[in-house]
């Protein structure tokens, strides 16, 4: 029986495991938890695909699931690849059959050359498992090295096995202000498949999923996928007749959008997949890790301290005057805040979302002498000074656009389909590309801007370009300019916020430094929106502001406590009047944003764990990188029956060390008898106890009312 030696990559979190195959593309046999043998795995020998027994009734060369299977020869399951050749009377080369050509590959990396000489076409497949975050990146690129034309409808970024035994989900959905909704499915015999055609992110259809067995909070084998991709995405699981499944993710291509002439290639994004062991909180942290490390650049290298936001738009929406702003930066001031955000309604006779957009100078009317006047009070203030834009699009009430209409994407003889009252910009069109750059470019040239707030407002219809579909040139075209300004202006940080958390992956992160999570700021429907986002993404990338006491998009009231409570973990910020507050409140919201400046060391770059007490109650926990210190917040959402609320373990901390346990903030309410005993002790000057009886008895927890917050701080104690 002839024999092979598998390719085995490794990681202290996961393994994967591939046959050579000459007769095709490598073949799966293993992805999951590390093999706890690897040397030993790198020497076996494996049976030869054509040794495997087959049951009756099958192809005698009934394909296995490969790195790239393809349809046409036996592979009836859905095709990694699927595309043709137009001919006189129908496609061509619409079968594939790929022969492995060349295989490199080291503990970390595996790069495989496949072609198919039939069909005329290459195909590399790349697989980079980086060792600290156990995060596997992949990507696959066609080559047409045929004469005619080859149009790609399908080419998946990633294709990889899931064990027997995974058959739950955890997929993301929502919708304006309730993004990243998590829906836990039982897998069975019918394919699960989401699809995103918006040409952004979308609010509806997240680009990542977790696959797994229990999915809980810290136990079960879960195996994460993303894809790092602003625009259209397809992801797909789908049973196999082996007992496994397979996960297949990539770019949804328009009907025709990627058509190769003769010596063309298509590269896919970047997928990105994790496995965790230990649930999935395991799964977040192996991703958070993959972030810092490998995605995030900041200016001068390093991330400085997350600086305190003020953002004007629930304070003046778009009714600016420089005295009013000047005053609301002074009381800002006066609070903490260390970056004020000047938002929509600053620019040419912008008055409301019915028009101005693309004419990026200041509004004369409310501003005679530009923004020089408020930047300057911003600045003497101590605070940082940031803008709001939407460079993407244009109002067909505009300057620009009564000059250029032809700048916009459109299909000829479709009608024109405005959202929010705006249009695309064309920005694969290198004018559009270069007036947005000089206009963007005199802003921050001109005066010391250090932040950009870029908003999108609005899906992608009609993505066209001279008739063909253009939702991934635009996307890149997106990439390019951001780079370029960045490459210019390399100390300004910028935002990515698309009607609140609509354009959030991997991808636009790798060229900015902040998510907007959503444009609600309610704090009950927050705690479930954030925890969906730091699935994928770390707290210091967050935006998480406090609202006013009546919320903008739901009209709930929540009060100062609770509101912060929920925003306290990620980057936070202001989103109200600070003018308006009495005294009490200011005198609260000062203590919060003092409590944020004195935690967010810990909880940006810490390790997070976060998880539910059935429907009641939600907790974060984030320990400090060093495990020196931990940040734990519990949320009481509403009423249970439950008399008492147990003990919460903590997590993450050095078992040996002791660390001072201290509440800081817990609730009251009129009914609530004071505490007593043990938590009496807590509540006034804290308890002290080891790392291992923090993991393993826990920390008592207060009662909580509806709608309401405890907040606890643990402190290594030094000899």
């Amino acid at each position: 029986m002839q024999a092979t030696r598998l390719i085995h990559l490794s990681s202290n979190a996961i393994s994967l495991v591939l046959e050579p195959n000459t007769a095709g593309a490598p073949v799966w046999r293993y992805l999951g938890a590390r093999a706890e043998d690897a040397a030993s795995s790198l020497a076996d020998a494996w049976p030869a695909a054509g040794a495997r027994p087959l049951p009756p009734t099958v192809l005698e060369n009934d394909p296995p699931l490969t790195l790239m299977p393809t349809h046409g020869l036996g592979w009836f399951n859905q095709p990694a690849l699927a595309g043709s050749r137009t001919a006189e009377g129908g496609d061509l080369d619409w079968a594939h059959d790929f022969r492995t050509d060349h295989v490199e590959w080291d503990t970390h990396t595996l790069r495989v050359a496949l072609s198919d000489s039939v069909a005329g076409l290459g195909l590399t497949i790349s697989y980079t498992l980086e060792p600290d975050s156990g995060v596997l990146s992949t990507w696959a690129e066609l080559e047409n090295r045929g004469d005619t034309p080859f149009r790609l409808d399908w080419l998946a970024a990633a294709c990889v096995p899931l064990a027997p035994g995974m058959d739950s989900v955890l997929g993301f959905s929502g919708k304006w202000t309730l993004e990243f909704q998590e829906h836990r499915e039982t897998l069975g015999v019918a394919t699960w498949r989401r699809d995103n055609r918006r040409g952004r992110t979308s609010h509806d259809s997240f680009p990542g999923v977790i696959a797994g067995s229990t999915l809980g909070d810290d136990d079960g084998v879960a195996l994460g996928a993303h894809l790092g991709w602003s625009g259209n995405h397809t992801i797909l699981i789908e049973p196999l007749a082996d007992g496994r499944r397979q996960l297949q993710i990539g770019e949804w291509l328009a009907p025709g959008e990627v058509v190769l002439a003769k010596g063309e290639r298509y590269r896919t994004p970047s997928a990105y997949l994790a496995f965790s062991a230990r649930g999935l909180n395991g799964l977040s942290q192996h991703f958070h890790q993959f972030v810092r490390q490998h995605v995030l650049t900041w200016p001068d290298g390093r991330m400085a301290p997350r600086p305190v936001h003020l953002n004007t738009w629930e304070a003046v929406y778009c009714r600016h005057d420089l005295d009013d702003l000047k005053s609301l930066a002074s009381s800002a001031a006066g609070v903490g805040v260390e970056r004020f955000v000047l938002d929509d309604g600053w620019f040419h006779r912008r008055d409301s979302d019915r028009a101005a957009l693309g004419d990026w100078w200041p509004d004369a009317r409310k501003y005679p002498r530009g923004l020089a006047p408020l930047i300057d009070h911003v600045r003497k203030l101590g605070m940082q000074f940031g803008l709001w834009v939407e460079p993407e699009m244009v109002s067909p009430d505009s300057d620009l656009y009564r000059a250029h209409p032809d700048w916009t994407m459109h299909l000829e003889g479709r009608p024109l389909v405005t959202g929010r009252n705006q249009l695309m910009l064309d920005l694969a069109n290198r004018d559009v590309e270069d007036y947005l750059f000089d206009a963007l470019g005199t802003l921050l040239g001109e005066q010391p801007i250090g932040y950009l707030k870029w908003d999108m407002n609005r899906d992608l219809a009609t993505a066209g370009h001279h008739g063909r579909a253009a939702y991934r040139r635009q996307t890149e075209a997106c990439y390019r300019l951001l780079e370029r300004l960045r490459t210019a202006y390399p100390s300004v940080e910028i935002e990515s916020c698309a009607s609140g958390g609509g354009r959030a992956d991997y991808g636009v992160l790798a060229h900015m430094h902040r998510v907007w999570t959503s444009d609600c700021n309610d704090a009950l429907t927050r705690i479930g929106i954030q925890r969906g986002f730091l699935r994928f993404f770390p707290p210091e990338v967050m935006g998480a502001h406090i609202g006013p006491a009546v919320s903008h998009t739901t009209g709930r009231n929540h009060d100062m406590a609770f509101r912060a409570a929920v925003a306290l973990p990620g980057h936070l910020g202001l989103e109200m009047d600070v003018r308006l507050l009495d005294t009490e409140e200011r005198a609260a919201l000062l203590r919060w944003v003092d409590l944020y400046k004195t935690w967010r060391d810990v909880t940006h770059g810490g390790t997070l764990r976060q998880g539910e007490i059935g429907a009641s109650l939600a907790w974060l926990q984030i320990a400090a990188a060093d495990r020196s210190a931990a940040f734990v917040a519990i949320y009481r959402r509403q009423e249970d029956s439950h008399r008492y609320i147990a003990p919460m373990q903590v997590k993450g901390l050095e078992p040996t060390r002791r660390y001072r346990v201290q509440i800081l903030h817990m609730p009251t309410a009129p009914h609530y008898a004071k505490p007593s005993g043990l938590l009496a002790t807590f509540a006034a000057q804290g308890l002290v106890l080891s790392g291992a009886t923090l993991a393993d008895l826990g920390v008592p927890v207060p009662p909580l009312p509806p709608e309401s917050a405890v907040v606890i701080g643990c402190t290594e104690v030094m000899d």
